[in-house]
């Protein structure tokens, strides 16, 4: 198990996402969709390809969401996607509060 990330508030978090068919080659799925909770439990869904476009395209199977972080706490991630690669992963990072 990794261990969580720590961020000092209100700075930008990249989150990324590697998307692989089963032989583990880099592969672009039918959808691509973050969601973000944050510790006040607002949560935001970011799409791949919808208006306003929210997830970049970084390169094939290559995707992220640079996100403010902008409250201290535990803040939630999932990435989903659909059709080749398609899967769920969740994770984690917590924010410090601002000593300013």
């Amino acid at each position: 198990m990794s261990g969580i990330t720590l961020y000092a508030q209100d700075q930008i978090v990249r989150l990324s996402a590697l998307f692989e068919d089963s032989a583990g080659v880099d592969v672009d799925p039918a959808t691509v969709q973050l969601t973000v909770t944050s510790p006040s439990g607002i949560t935001t869904v970011y799409t791949f390809g919808g208006s306003p476009d929210t997830v970049t395209k970084d390169s094939v199977g290559n995707y992220h969401v640079d996100v403010t972080a902008n409250e201290s706490g535990d803040w939630f991630t999932q990435w989903a996607s659909t059709g080749e690669g398609a899967g769920v992963e969740e994770g984690q990072f917590m924010v410090q509060p601002s000593r300013f």
